[in-house]
């Protein structure tokens, strides 16, 4: 049976625009949420194997670093013509930080296996989210969106490959949408109803362990 989440979260990440995008899923339910990044603490080896290893490897160790429950993203594009890369290592790909690097990086995988029209640049966003309590209970949630890697990148909102993801039936790049755009939530059409990767996966987290105000 599912737990409710019902006043203070820990969001175990020190990514900043994953933070300010969890704070405003998380907003409409009255959820406190301070960062492991605010909190000073370390960010745990991602040893896992699967999106969702990584994300409880974060969520537990945040959770019993705090004594409160921890809420993790693990999250990453998944390009058909490079056989799923970056995927898992998404976040390696971007050394230092610079996601600018990692799309160009894309951009020449694809460019050496001759990916160059629409068909042969599908690509999907994946976002797997656990709630970690103190005592080792835990909820998963997934989430993908499917389209096509653009280039060159578009917009400068979002954050990470967002300017190069085109979300199939859109005309905008995540990178050029509003927050509220990207998330695309309609709460009365369940997970149907949201848009991107992350959302989709908060929206079956919304109707598992937390309650509107």
């Amino acid at each position: 049976m599912s737990r409710h989440l019902t006043s203070r979260v820990v969001i175990a990440t020190h990514n900043g625009g994953k933070l300010r995008e969890m704070r405003e899923l998380l907003a409409p339910f009255g959820i406190e949420a301070v960062s492991a990044g605010e909190l000073g603490l370390p960010v745990p080896a991602e040893t896992g194997h699967m999106f969702a290893e990584n994300a409880g490897l974060k969520a537990h160790a945040a959770a019993k670093a705090t004594g409160l429950p921890a809420l993790a993203d693990d999250s990453g594009l998944c390009v058909a013509a490079l056989d799923g890369a970056p995927g898992l290592f998404s976040a390696d790909w971007a050394m230092g930080g610079d996601f600018r690097a990692a799309m160009e990086r894309v951009e020449r995988e694809l460019q050496k296996r001759g990916a160059v029209t629409p068909e042969q640049r599908r690509a999907y966003f994946v976002s797997a989210l656990v709630i970690a309590w103190p005592d080792g209970h835990e909820e998963l949630f997934e989430g993908r969106v499917h389209g096509r890697a653009v280039w060159p990148p578009r917009g400068d909102r979002g954050f990470g490959y967002d300017p190069m993801f085109l979300p199939d039936g859109h005309e905008r790049t995540f990178g050029e949408m509003a927050a509220d755009e990207k998330h695309g939530i309609d709460w009365t059409a369940g997970r149907d109803g949201a848009l991107s990767h992350r959302a989709r996966a908060f929206v079956e987290l919304a109707a598992a362990c937390l309650r509107r105000g």
